[in-house]
């Protein structure tokens, strides 16, 4: 299954991969829509029947999760080899 990342939520007020605490995604087969927590949308990710996106067309970039040593894991995107920013730079809700 296939979903696009439309907005993310943050606690605090930083900006960052490691503050987002929600995201809200809507399927593309279905335009079902949903809200999900950074967990949830971590483990969703890693199951790799499934693929989350940021974007559409040319501008799509998969996004892929972070596991580092001692620290919450995280969603970051991935384009072009290259880990990038596309998810906090997503309208906010």
């Amino acid at each position: 299954m296939t979903i696009e990342i439309t907005h993310v939520r943050y606690t605090g007020t930083q900006k960052t991969h490691e503050s987002i605490s929600d995201y809200k995604w809507v399927n593309r087969a279905s335009n079902n829509t949903g809200i999900s927590t950074k967990p949830a949308m971590v483990t969703w990710v890693d199951d790799n029947s499934n693929t989350a996106v940021v974007g559409s067309g040319t501008q799509q970039v998969q996004v892929g999760s972070v596991h580092p040593a001692g620290s919450a894991a995280y969603l970051r995107t991935y384009a072009d080899k290259t880990w990038t920013n596309n998810l906090l730079a997503l309208p906010v809700f």
